[in-house]
């Protein structure tokens, strides 16, 4: 492939300004060209090079920052530190060890599960003051030190369920200003996940009676798992940490699983790599969307031939990158392992993207099986190639036949190819682990990792960009502009669903279907809506566990830790006065009977529900709203009162459009989502009131389009009763998502996948 003459904006589109500028900033060399970034990042690669240069494969982001430079930057993203030992020295050892993999661009991870709890004798003379001040020097010198002179670093924090001070780590981060820097994860085991289930189950309080010994000390207690539970899901709820890790599968479902020398510890920051103590994490991502044949109609179709070809491709080429890292790990220790082992982890990104180019829903049944399908042939495909690999270059030096005995192995391959797979060895210890991509795919226009879109359209302000004036950017989802481009059509079709659309359990039987085939872990956040409840995080915690999934971060929408991550909030009116309400406070306007009526059925995930509304015949706004269900269309006392708070709203001076607006804020309902998926013939909206919402917006049209100059008078009957369903679908998504403000770029952009803090609009990312 001839790149010669290419371009930054001709390989990323000239209409993708922030992707071209993520490039430029965070990857591209000072003096370098787009084709000399090529031949440095591919290493001489010239299959690899293509696929680069195709945007079908990307190496994680210290490769194509660093690889062939006279940096001393680690070619890898992240490590683990493994189990914190319990003793003063390792504790302060440990803290400069992370100062150094800082220092060294990765991040790292660390379990405090072997610590001595508060109170805990030590020696004779002394207690322990427990974990919580460990965890504020190692949140210090995360925030402090900086990844190779321009990074902060990046830290996951984790402890198990049944600790001492499982209460205290769970709720440590609620008060604001500790513990800011680092993710944190509970470890959970089956034990304690089946406690939690009986009480649900019957009611039943399981206590569970605790004997550790610390040293010569032994502290015993009980822990009553229904309990903890509670606090995690509460605090889950509230701030958006902790996330969980359970530990039966996530430290035991791998290849290495009868090793006796190999012992899976904690994770690196962001989850998708289950690592033994002091192993690195060589990441590599295909890009899945660049593989779907003629999108966006009947005949579109999966290239699976040319997706192993790439899988074999991209085995082979992040050996070569644990080739050529082992002496810039920033800790001997990590030479070793890497030496002893060679990790890599393959993983995807535009999954998002791939389903609805081929017209599937996120979560369908149909997108099950093609993704069962999809990462059943990429595992088999990484672990053929490495076998491969044994055979050309050797085996990684702690190899056993033991490999073969894993579960995943013999569910994966029968007797037979166990056997002549047996004969070549294994290259590496780990092959497929799913990342964020945040920063990768932001710059590609794409879905990160597995996550669903989280919006359809992005706004981006560039501060000072010309002549000292802010510039703004509309950033359309490049999936959906590429569909309405190519099919000159002005709607999306009912699949162009974003995050906020998706049922969690849908979003757990995505993940569930992936880990199956993945050997270490999958790296993705389940964003709820700010209306989602406590017993609903409860639920999707108990269904990641039964579904056998490795670990779960949930974040909704509005909690507390998005007013953490906030360095400008809302602005209270300090005034007292109330704009240009025409009423006054407390007063209510009269109905009247000469009011304009019009009526609208809508089709909820229940039934049909009618909905009359009456407006002002002199300015159009709304002043009354009736709703009547269907013989099974919803609940009728859910009906009435939303009637009657909406009628007093109106006629109480709230204008048509904030009525609307909080229509369209409300969170998604299974029942209706369900509904679009299955029968395709839900109306517009995630739940009722905003299927009602629009039918209001499109009454509203209706009537002021009647109106002598109605759209252009009252302040209350501003609106474009013309707009294109694109943008009410926009508008919907920006009213039911909640960004906070990016640190680096300070706009309202920044959200969570994967358990990492992603920018739409720069591209900044805690874990990238």
């Amino acid at each position: 492939m001839d790149t010669s003459n290419w371009t930054v904006e001709q390989w990323l589109g000239q209409d993708h300004v922030i992707g071209v500028d993520i490039f430029k900033r965070k990857y591209l060399r000072p003096g370098e060209t787009l084709d000399m970034w090529f031949d440095r990042v591919s290493g001489g690669d010239q299959e690899v090079r293509d696929l680069i240069a195709a945007r079908k494969f990307l190496f994680g982001g210290r490769v194509l920052a660093n690889r062939g430079t006279n940096t001393t930057g680690s070619l890898s993203n992240c490590y683990s530190i493994g189990y914190c030992p319990d003793d003063y020295a390792g504790i302060m050892d440990v803290a400069k060890k992370l100062g150094l993999t800082y220092k060294g661009q990765g991040g790292q991870g660390v379990s405090m599960t072997q610590l001595r709890p508060k109170g805990a004798p030590i020696g004779r003379d002394y207690t322990s003051d427990g974990i919580i001040p460990f965890m504020k020097i190692f949140n210090e010198v995360t925030d402090s030190t900086s990844q190779g002179g321009a990074r902060k670093g990046a830290l996951m924090i984790s402890l198990d369920a049944r600790h001492k001070e499982a209460m205290d780590f769970i709720t440590v981060k609620s008060g604001q200003g500790i513990i800011e820097k680092a993710n944190l994860s509970l470890e959970i085991d089956d034990q304690f996940m089946r406690a939690v289930e009986q009480w649900y189950e019957t009611g039943e309080e399981v206590v569970l009676h605790e004997k550790r010994q610390y040293g010569a000390h032994t502290v015993e207690y009980d822990v009553t798992p229904i309990q903890v539970f509670r606090a995690l899901v509460d605090n889950a709820w509230d701030w958006g940490d902790p996330a969980c890790l359970f530990v039966d599968e996530f430290r035991n479902r791998n290849i290495m699983e009868f090793m006796e020398g190999y012992r899976v510890e904690t994770s690196n920051p962001c989850g998708e790599q289950p690592l033994a103590k002091h192993a690195a994490c060589c990441l590599g991502s295909i890009n899945l969307a660049e593989f779907v044949m003629n999108p966006y109609t009947q005949e579109a179709s999966f290239d699976y031939e040319g997706f192993h070809a790439a899988v074999k491709a991209a085995v082979r080429a992040l050996d070569d990158i644990v080739e050529e890292n082992l002496d810039r790990h920033p800790l001997p220790e990590q030479q070793e392992m890497a030496r002893s082992y060679r990790n890599i982890g393959l993983g995807v990104l535009g999954y998002a993207n791939m389903l609805m180019m081929m017209g599937l829903n996120y979560g369908g049944k149909k997108a099950l099986e093609m993704t069962d399908e999809l990462f059943d042939g990429m595992f088999k495909t990484a672990v053929r190639a490495s076998a491969d690999l044994a055979v050309e270059r050797g085996k990684f030096p702690a190899y056993s036949h033991k490999v073969w005995l894993s579960r995943i192995m013999k569910e994966h391959f029968d007797a037979k190819e166990i056997k002549l797979l047996k004969e070549k060895g294994l290259r590496n210890c780990s092959l497929l682990s799913v990342a964020p991509t945040g920063s990768l795919s932001t710059f590609l226009g794409r879905s990160g990792g597995v996550e669903p879109e989280y919006a359809i359209k992005y706004t981006r302000r560039t501060v000072g960009a010309t002549e000292g004036q802010d510039t703004y950017y509309d950033i359309f989802c490049k999936t959906a502009q590429e569909y309405l481009e190519q099919t000159g059509s002005a709607e999306l079709p009912g699949y162009f669903i974003t995050s906020v659309d998706i049922p969690s359990d849908q979003r757990i039987a995505v993940q569930a279907v992936m880990q199956k085939h993945v050997d270490t872990a999958i790296s993705s956040t389940v964003n709820l809506p700010e209306s989602a409840t406590r017993e609903e995080v409860a639920q999707i915690f108990l269904q990641a566990w039964r579904s056998k999934l490795k670990g779960i971060t949930i974040f909704r929408d509005g909690c507390k830790k998005v007013g953490i991550l906030t360095t400008g909030g809302k602005q209270d009116n300090q005034t007292g006065e109330e704009g240009d309400q025409t009423l006054r406070r407390g007063h209510v306007l009269r109905h009247s009977d000469s009011n304009t009526i019009r009526i609208r059925t809508i089709q909820s995930g229940c039934g049909k529900v009618y909905v009359h509304a009456h407006f002002d015949p002199e300015t159009g706004d709304l002043i009354e709203l009736f709703l009547d269900r269907g013989g099974s269309g919803g609940c009728e006392r859910y009906m009435n009162g939303l009637s009657r708070m909406t009628s007093l709203a109106a006629r109480g001076g709230v204008g048509t459009e904030d009525i609307i607006d909080q229509m369209l804020s409300v969170g998604q309902c299974a029942a209706y989502i369900r509904r679009r998926v299955k029968e395709g013939d839900a109306s517009k909206g995630a739940c009722c009131p905003n299927a009602i919402g629009f039918a209001l917006q499109e009454m509203w049209d209706d009537v002021r389009e009647s109106i002598p100059n109605g759209k252009n008078g009252d302040s209350h009957s501003a609106g474009n009763g013309t707009a294109l369903a694109l943008a009410e679908r926009v508008k919907k998504e920006e009213a039911i998502t909640n960004y906070a403000h990016c640190p680096e770029c300070k706009q309202k952009t920044l959200t969570q996948e994967g358990g990492c803090n992603v920018c739409k609009a720069c591209g900044y990312s805690r874990c990238d």
